[in-house]
């Protein structure tokens, strides 16, 4: 059964960092491209970024410079690096392969204080 477990979320002040993971149960994951979404209260979730199967990352212009997106194919599990975080990147962030192709897991939230 495919599931994807995000973690690392939390509370954080305007400024600060967390690092988000993302363990999938993806048979071979490494085939695919992943990216990071999340979902703000009342709006429609949005992919804040991917990476392609050889690294290659992209990023929405909202978070370009301040997130990094990376994959540890050996372990199933990719990573969102946040820094210099704004209370508009509160959300509940979720992974899932780029198109999303598998069902969202349950999420990690993240809320940045201002």
């Amino acid at each position: 059964q495919v599931q994807l477990v995000e973690s690392g979320g939390g509370l954080v002040q305007a400024g600060g960092s967390l690092r988000l993971s993302c363990a999938a149960s993806i048979r071979f994951f490494s085939t695919y491209t992943m990216g990071w979404y999340r979902q703000a209260p009342g709006k429609q979730r949005e992919l804040v970024a991917h990476i392609t199967t050889g690294g290659s990352s992209t990023y929405a212009e909202s978070v370009k410079g301040r997130f990094t997106i990376s994959r540890d194919n050996a372990k199933n599990t990719n990573y969102l690096q946040m820094s210099s975080l704004k209370p508009e990147d509160t959300a509940v962030y979720y992974c899932n392969t780029k198109p999303a192709l598998v069902s969202w897991g349950q999420g990690t939230q993240v809320t940045v204080s201002s």
